[in-house]
């Protein structure tokens, strides 16, 4: 399916998204007037919405982020993950990197890349899809809230499985938004924040205990190198 100025998704997630076309409309316009107004608007058009080639119905795990990164050629349109030739790595993906190490005693990779991740049923979904580049935050209340909202209603509706891993504030207000689900929520893996409850919560461990105790097949969450 594909959506006019964000890319090509899963037609799984039509019914989240067709009553919403004058909403992303809007916000494809607002887009379109940052970008003539000399801002970079991060990331790609056509990765905007590339957490939802991901279909539904293999969707185990939930991690929501804030925004995307904003600093120019990080964001990839998956929360977290950057592409494999981004060095250095974000600050919040190394402490990512650190907590998975700390709870699991696994090494991480020296890439970024999450998508193998995504390959087993972990959506990464900001709560914002863009932002202005070098400005977080920029594209809060410009209308995405109201469609990864949707997106994540419809998720939960699916009665299925499904762990939600919420980092962060922005994420933490999703939760009204998951009726039912079981939630692991914590500070942001920002360095601003990371010290202050997310090192020690041990997300990835009891995501998968979780999973197990619904019948689920854990996440192998060790990354190849």
């Amino acid at each position: 399916m594909d959506v006019p100025g964000f890319g090509t998704i899963d037609s799984s997630w039509r019914p989240a998204l067709t009553p919403l076309t004058e909403q992303l409309a809007s916000i494809a316009t607002f887009i379109d007037s940052e970008r003539t107004a000399g801002f970079d608007v991060l990331p790609r058009a056509d990765h905007v919405l590339r957490a939802l080639t991901l279909p539904i119905d293999q969707v185990k795990v939930l991690i929501v982020g804030q925004d995307p990164y904003p600093t120019p050629g990080h964001a990839c349109g998956l929360s977290f993950s950057v592409n494999r030739d981004v060095r250095p790595l974000p600050r919040s993906l190394t402490n990512i990197y650190r907590e998975l190490s700390d709870d699991l005693g696994i090494v991480p990779p020296e890439h970024g890349d999450l998508s193998e991740w995504s390959d087993q049923g972990v959506l990464l979904l900001n709560r914002c899809l863009t932002v202005r580049a070098h400005n977080p935050g920029s594209h809060r209340n410009q209308g995405w809230e109201i469609i990864t909202g949707a997106i994540l209603e419809h998720l939960a509706a699916r009665n299925q499985p499904l762990v939600a891993i919420l980092w962060g504030r922005d994420a933490q207000d999703s939760a009204r938004h998951l009726p039912g689900v079981s939630i692991i929520s914590s500070a942001h893996p920002s360095p601003l924040s990371a010290r202050r409850g997310f090192f020690g919560s041990r997300p990835f461990s009891r995501a998968n205990e979780l999973l197990v105790n619904m019948s689920e097949t854990p996440i192998n969450w060790e990354i190849s190198r």
